[in-house]
């Protein structure tokens, strides 16, 4: 990227992403966020891949939304097919932050059943932002694939996602509630309550469903 001699702020930005301290690389961030430039987009882009701290990320994140989508979106689209774990899943993340459907294709179904639960439940969150209308019942199926994976945290944000849908996820759960694997049912059965509950909570919600898969029902609508 070149940088002019006139240009010393934005020097000096780029180099703060490489500082040691967080601190350093957050107001680097913001700053860079704050004087959007296409050229800073790659460095952005290639700081989400590694940066260990949270709130430096979100930040490079918001950074990245500040800039043109017409040079943004090539750029993250790019990076979920890298083969880095964390680049994937921060690239997806800033696509369901900028949510312009035109990075729909990128959300693959190898994405959505990513062994990195990072990326799995970062491409659920994009895929649920950015899904064309017409296309929810099939992102609900693809996505009822994953039920009972993981533990709650994963499971959480798979049953969260899949509300986010609305009825349209009726049915899945339904064929899901039948499923030979108790953990699935379980699961299943805990996103059917949270969805027609929404104030029970997960934990309350997979409690009851443990206790109805342990007596052998199936839950509303089943034996």
């Amino acid at each position: 990227m070149a940088i002019t001699r006139g240009d010393t702020g934005a020097t000096r930005a780029l180099q703060g992403l490489e500082d040691d301290r967080p601190s350093v690389r957050l107001r680097a961030a913001l700053e860079l966020g704050t004087t959007p430039d296409p050229r800073f987009v790659d460095p952005l882009v290639e700081r989400s891949a590694i940066e260990s701290e949270f709130l430096v990320r979100d930040m490079l994140t918001w950074a990245l939304t500040r800039h043109p989508v017409a040079v943004t979106l090539p750029r993250l689209v790019r990076e979920v097919r890298s083969e880095r774990g964390q680049a994937r899943s921060q690239a997806l993340h800033t696509l369901s932050k900028i949510g312009d459907r035109q990075a729909w294709p990128a959300v693959t179904r190898s994405l959505l059943s990513d062994a990195d639960p990072e990326v799995a439940r970062s491409a659920w969150r994009a895929a649920v932002v950015l899904v064309p209308e017409g296309e929810e019942p099939a992102l609900a199926a693809a996505l009822a694939m994953q039920l009972g994976r993981g533990e709650r945290e994963t499971q959480l944000s798979l049953s969260r996602a899949l509300i986010a849908l609305g009825d349209v996820i009726v049915p899945v759960l339904s064929e899901a509630r039948a499923d030979r694997r108790p953990h699935v049912r379980v699961h299943a059965l805990a996103t059917q309550r949270l969805l027609s509950d929404p104030d029970s909570g997960f934990e309350c919600a997979a409690e009851e469903a443990k206790r109805v898969v342990a007596l052998g029902g199936h839950g509303p609508g089943g034996e």
